[in-house]
């Protein structure tokens, strides 16, 4: 497929077409995420929960962000490399601009940050200077001890609000993507709707523009054992991980998954 751009990613939202997105975080499963369409690649700082092996996102640095990207980066033809700022990389506009330009340097096509409005400046900064952001919304696992754990966000009729808000918002400070997680299924339709950006899930129903899940999640591996709702073993009944990854192409774009079961609700 040809290489997948912004403006790619904004024609498929346009034309009502799924957008898929797995994390990934080396060059082999890069290769095989290109050879099943998957038309973003997902460097997360997930990596330090199914690669490291720590409880949460939090220890992971910069500069291992920045050396997954670049593995990533060689085993990519296609997709759009997305990669996480993490833990505190982004706290004030400086901190942003130097990190980003870690992570472009290694291979990224865009960043991602997770908050809300307060991320207003350092998206505009950012987007000015030629470096596209992805705003991460709803459940924020790098704020996970100020939330008081993995719970969905956006229930009470003032969260909606304030999400929707916050949406328009970060998209007119110029955000060039939003990802809303664990959030109520009609709120994410709301907000998919109310801006002209792509709007990726990961437990925010199917009406958003796009879906995300971690690699390893999809294909069955954990290592506490438990798996979110919002997971989908596609391994089952697949002979090979390329078919699995080719299936949950497959039924992102049909808009088979997610389900309803996959949702939550308000």
């Amino acid at each position: 497929m040809p290489a997948i751009t912004l403006t790619t990613l904004q024609g498929l939202k346009q034309k009502g077409e799924k957008i898929t997105m797995l994390t990934c975080y080396d060059a082999t499963f890069a290769n095989a995420c290109n050879e099943a369409g998957v038309e973003v690649l997902l460097v997360g700082d997930s990596l330090g929960m199914v690669l490291q092996g720590h409880d949460s996102t939090l220890p992971v640095s910069t500069a291992e962000m920045a050396y997954h990207v670049a593995c990533v980066k060689r085993g990519n033809s296609d997709a759009l490399i997305l990669a996480d700022l993490p833990f505190m990389a982004y706290a004030t506009t400086e901190q942003a601009m130097t990190n980003s330009a870690l992570l472009m340097q290694a291979g990224a096509h865009m960043v991602k940050v997770e908050g809300a409005l307060w991320l207003a400046d350092s998206i505009r900064l950012l987007a000015e200077r030629g470096i596209p952001v992805c705003a991460h919304m709803g459940l924020t696992p790098q704020s996970v001890n100020m939330l008081g754990g993995y719970k969905v966000q956006g229930r009470s009729e003032n969260q909606a609000r304030q999400m929707r808000a916050d949406a328009i918002s970060l998209e007119q400070a110029g955000a060039a993507m939003l990802l809303l997680e664990c959030v109520p299924s009609e709120l994410a339709e709301e907000i998919t709707h109310a801006v002209k950006i792509p709007v990726i899930g990961i437990g925010a129903g199917h009406a958003t523009d796009g879906q995300v899940l971690v690699l390893h999640d999809i294909l069955g591996l954990s290592i506490t054992g438990r798996v979110p709702k919002f997971v989908k073993n596609f391994m089952t009944g697949q002979p090979s991980i390329q078919a699995a990854l080719s299936a949950y192409v497959a039924e992102v774009k049909a808009a088979t998954f997610p389900g309803i079961e996959h949702g939550f609700s308000a």
